[in-house]
């Protein structure tokens, strides 16, 4: 060979391994609302306090202002931080329609906030509130956030025979875009039996009335009657956020990010900013989190839930084993506590989403498809699925997404 050609050959392999010829990524069509739930308080609403907001992977802040000239000063302050807020003062109930006047045209209004896990018997005048701001602002969202399920003596409280009357009634008598539920479901170290059954029966009325939900993820240790909420881990974020977006949720929460102050009761510690407004590792816990999700966004973003099932040896309460792998899939078996597996399609794909439905140990995850199926990285990118051996670890509470 002549040492033209070996110089031609030298080129060719420096062109074909050369980092202008990346590895294909899936597309970004936006981000997910990711919401800081009792965020930043409004006497400590600075710009650099948003902006360190912003640097964990906050889009949405949700606190109440004092009054509408401390909120004026929180939103240009937000504005400048690239943060939306979900606005609540007391002249936003006094006056709704004077205030949503003042403040629907500000950049930094996300939208407008009514109430928290309300009872059957406020249903009408919040759809009246509702229907008064949306008189004035119908582009922006009203917001409002459901009570999770519960037993028998929970739904005589709430005024229901049901979880489902309860969501449906909501959904008929206040005029939202989305609903909204909050479940907590990791206590004394173990997962609550009833989480999954709400997150179906929760999607599902979502569908039935077509519109999106949110949910939650929790970010702060507390007590409650009978237990401890713990300090999270990465895993147990992970197992909540990746659950909620494995069943369709449109828009992210963390209860809480500002450590709530002056609450005895509920005894709230280290939260992502702590009582004392420093950082806590679990602020960098949740950076890390939603820096994953945006990673992967437009997996979820704008997707339809073709079906959600359970493996393992006992899936969890009211939830459906899968039994029929699927398309183009030759193989799935988990070996551990079992797995959600989701069938999403965006656009004009599907997508497989697996999760490690223990936030505690790995998981064994077996996976067979043809060729023609894809596997999505953590960080966005498209490789064949082939290309990785068919038994593979899956962390806890992690997830594994596949593309066909």
């Amino acid at each position: 060979m002549t040492d033209k050609n070996k110089f031609t050959l030298l080129l060719l392999f420096l062109i074909v391994s050369s980092p202008l010829y990346p590895q294909e990524k899936i597309k970004t069509s936006g981000e997910i609302p990711i919401i800081a739930w009792h965020g930043i308080y409004c006497d400590e609403m600075t710009e650099e306090r948003f902006r360190e907001q912003k640097e964990a992977g906050f889009t949405i802040n949700f606190s109440t202002c004092a009054n509408n000239e401390k909120l004026k000063d929180a939103l240009d302050a937000a504005h400048k931080a690239g943060i939306q807020l979900i606005i609540s003062t007391p002249e936003l109930r006094r006056e709704p329609e004077k205030t949503v006047r003042r403040f629907m045209n500000h950049p930094a209004v996300a939208g407008y906030f009514l109430k928290d896990e309300p009872l059957v018997s406020e249903f009408a005048e919040l759809g009246e509130w509702a229907k008064r701001i949306q008189s004035v602002d119908n582009e922006k969202f009203c917001y409002l956030n459901l009570f999770p399920t519960g037993g028998k003596e929970h739904f005589d409280a709430l005024g229901v025979k049901d979880y489902r009357e309860y969501i449906s009634r909501f959904d008929k008598e206040v005029p939202l875009p989305f609903l909204s539920f909050d479940h907590y479901p990791i206590i004394n170290d173990s997962i609550k039996t009833e989480w999954y059954e709400n997150l179906e029966e929760f999607s599902d009325e979502a569908r039935k009335a077509g519109k999106n939900f949110w949910a939650f993820a929790l970010a702060t240790t507390h007590r409650i009657p009978g237990g401890v909420y713990p300090v999270p881990t990465l895993a147990m974020l992970r197992l909540q956020m990746y659950s909620n977006l494995a069943y369709g949720a449109q828009g992210l929460q963390y209860f809480t990010y500002w450590t709530p102050r002056d609450n005895s009761f509920w005894d709230f510690q280290h939260g992502p900013i702590g009582l004392d407004g420093k950082r806590t590792e679990v602020y960098d816990l949740v950076k890390e989190m939603n820096q994953e999700i945006q990673k992967i966004a437009t997996v979820f973003l704008g997707a339809k839930v073709l079906s959600v099932h359970h493996t393992g040896n006992q899936i969890p309460v009211k939830t459906r084993r899968l039994t029929l792998l699927p398309d183009k899939v030759k193989a799935l078996d988990t070996h551990g506590s079992g797995a959600i597996v989701s069938i999403l399609e965006n656009r004009d794909k599907k997508y497989i989403v697996i999760v490690n439905r223990d936030f505690q140990q790995e998981m064994k995850l077996t996976f067979v498809a043809d060729e023609s199926m894809k596997r999505i990285l953590k960080d966005g990118s498209v490789v064949p699925a082939n290309n990785y051996t068919g038994t593979m670890t899956v962390l806890p509470g992690d997830i594994m997404i596949y593309r066909y």
